[in-house]
């Protein structure tokens, strides 16, 4: 398989479709945002135009209200994979969310641990009627490990902790120990892309902002919020910073300020999660204009792998 990474804002929607038409592939979504319907305008997601008649999986097929986890999108991105394989056609995993990457590249496994929808409802029910605070500091009790690496205002990812120890006995370090003894089939080709010039990415995020609000962010956000309970998709930046503007605590330029300066924070923790494998080669998109050079760039380093 051929992964491209990378940053938000980075320019991985329209290298991915172009690889895919020079190379004969299929395009599979690794946004863990993108898999929601109504979302369009902040997450993103590539227009009819962008994806230039490639076939695009794992985008706009989940209700927001409903539950997604790294399992399901392995399942399912595997299932994908299998399929796009046996029509000839090359998998190109594109996508800015790291640990569906990873995970997938890497064949983690999910199947010691069962699931447990009953368990789950439980415990967004305590914390809904506990906070925070209470569902943090069990889960320091059961896993002091894990609750270390998560921020205490973290619902989903603290609540999933707490699950994954509550139903398989095991720390989250031992979890994912066990979830890799199986060896990976895969030999991906990892293709990263930024801007060498943090600066020049900061601003090109600040632009997509601008033009998000112009394109209806605010009227999409309003939508959703009215027609759905607060679920995993509400962790797409643009949705809880708006909210104080809605409720009429700052203005829309403040909330714009603060989706910006969120969205910076996240470019900068894809990188740091990218930055850790050894195995993406990296490609500066920062002139953007300059499309086909970045292509020949990423064409030669698949030439050189051994996925062709």
């Amino acid at each position: 398989m051929l992964a491209v990474c990378g940053p938000t804002a980075s320019g991985k929607t329209a290298v991915g479709a172009r690889l895919a038409k020079k190379l004969g592939g299929e395009v599979i979504s690794a946004d863990s945002m993108q898999i929601y319907k109504g979302l369009a305008i902040s997450t993103a997601k590539p227009t009819e135009e962008e994806m230039m008649g490639v076939p695009h999986h794992m985008i706009d097929f989940l209700e927001p209200d409903e539950p997604f986890s790294v399992a399901d999108y392995v399942r399912m991105a595997r299932e994908c994979i299998d399929d796009i394989r046996s029509r000839g056609r090359l998998p190109i995993i594109v996508g800015g969310t790291g640990l569906y990457i990873n995970s997938l590249v890497d064949n983690i496994s999910f199947d010691h641990v069962d699931s447990d929808s009953a368990l789950r409802r439980q415990l967004e029910e305590e914390a809904r009627e506990k906070g925070s605070d209470f569902m943090y500091e069990r889960l320091k009790r059961l896993d002091p490990e894990a609750a270390s690496k998560i921020h205490p205002n973290n619902a989903v990812r603290v609540i999933r902790a707490t699950e994954m120890v509550m139903l398989s006995g095991l720390s989250g370090e031992e979890n994912r120990r066990k979830s890799r003894e199986r060896e990976s089939p895969f030999k991906p080709c990892m293709i990263g892309l930024t801007c060498f010039d943090r600066q020049l990415l900061y601003d090109r995020i600040n632009k997509r902002v601008d033009k998000m609000l112009e394109a209806g962010l605010v009227e999409e956000v309003r939508r959703i919020y009215t027609d759905f309970k607060p679920k995993t998709a509400f962790n797409a930046i643009g949705y809880k910073e708006l909210l104080p503007y809605f409720n009429g605590e700052c203005t829309l330029e403040e909330a714009a300020d603060i989706i910006k300066q969120e969205t910076r924070r996240y470019a900068k923790r894809q990188l740091t999660w990218f930055r850790r494998d050894v195995r993406i080669n990296w490609v500066d998109t920062s002139n953007s204009e300059q499309i086909d050079g970045i292509i020949t760039n990423c064409l030669n380093i698949v030439a050189k792998s051994e996925i062709m």
